[in-house]
């Protein structure tokens, strides 16, 4: 496998994980960002409920994993900059022994991630590496994770970064292959649903960004061949598993987003 590589922290051109960040409300991020996000919510203003949904969907799979399905390690890969209710942060609130292992390439999410990440519960610890490396992810991996038992392998609004579906299909189905049964898959991903959303992500690739290729949903889907579809299957975000409680989260009205999100379990 090639070494990590270490990319400088760039100011003067848009990074996605910083426009996300500002799209959330956060302030971990440049001007250049705030500029190319504003530019964004003129062309799809939805694109904030996403990113709230988005984190929403999130938490409910984490929760669901590391309580009712019983899984206490997490491999969280393009993890991106941390927010509210990381991975972390919900698996420990219910396992305090989970060990999470957060993946990304970019040095200055790896920053904020091991600032946030340090006093936490249990295990957790952050691995510079690309996605596009599966094998030598899982290879470091061995060092925080047992990979001899389940695994919850996540992939949460990442791929889009991929060049093709295909490299897209490999790079899940690499990862899911070296993890043992009854580990998981949790996936979300950018569709071509939307008019508004597709051409966001054509402009934020003139803007010198990483590109961002939304997809349909079908064949987004086939990143579960193969695997145990938990209900309600891959469906928009809103409507995977919605809270049923008092809280404002799930007294809104659900509506579709162009963004999809399943989790399935290897056999």
């Amino acid at each position: 496998m090639p070494e990590t590589h270490h990319p400088a922290i760039r100011t003067d051109i848009p990074h996605s994980a910083r426009v996300w960040n500002y799209w959330m409300g956060g302030k971990d991020n440049y001007e250049i960002d705030r500029m190319v996000g504003d530019a964004s919510l003129a062309i799809d203003p939805d694109i904030t409920t996403m990113a709230v949904e988005s984190r929403r969907f999130l938490t409910r799979a984490v929760r669901l994993l590391a309580g009712e399905l019983g899984i206490t390690q997490f491999l969280d890969i393009g993890t991106g900059l941390p927010s509210t209710d990381n991975t972390h942060e919900v698996a420990q609130s219910l396992a305090p022994a989970a060990r999470v292992l957060y993946v990304d390439n970019d040095p200055l999410v790896l920053a904020h991630v091991r600032a946030q990440t340090s006093g936490a519960q249990g295990v957790t610890a952050c691995l510079e590496a690309d996605f596009h490396s599966p094998g030598r992810i899982l290879t470091e991996a061995h060092a925080v994770l047992d990979l001899t038992r389940p695994v919850a392998a996540m992939f949460m609004g990442v791929l889009g970064h991929a060049d093709s579906t295909a490299d897209l299909l490999r790079i899940v189905r690499e990862t899911v292959a070296a993890l043992p049964s009854g580990s998981y898959l949790v996936f979300w991903d950018g569709t071509v649903d939307s008019d508004a959303y597709v051409k966001l992500c054509l402009e934020y690739a003139k803007s010198g960004g990483l590109p961002y290729r939304p997809r349909p949903e079908e064949e987004l889907r086939a990143v579960f061949d193969g695997l145990e579809l938990l209900e309600p299957g891959f469906v928009p975000l809103p409507r995977w598993r919605p809270v049923v409680s008092s809280t404002s989260e799930s007294t809104a009205p659900v509506s579709d987003i162009s963004a999809y999100g399943g989790m399935a379990r290897k056999p």
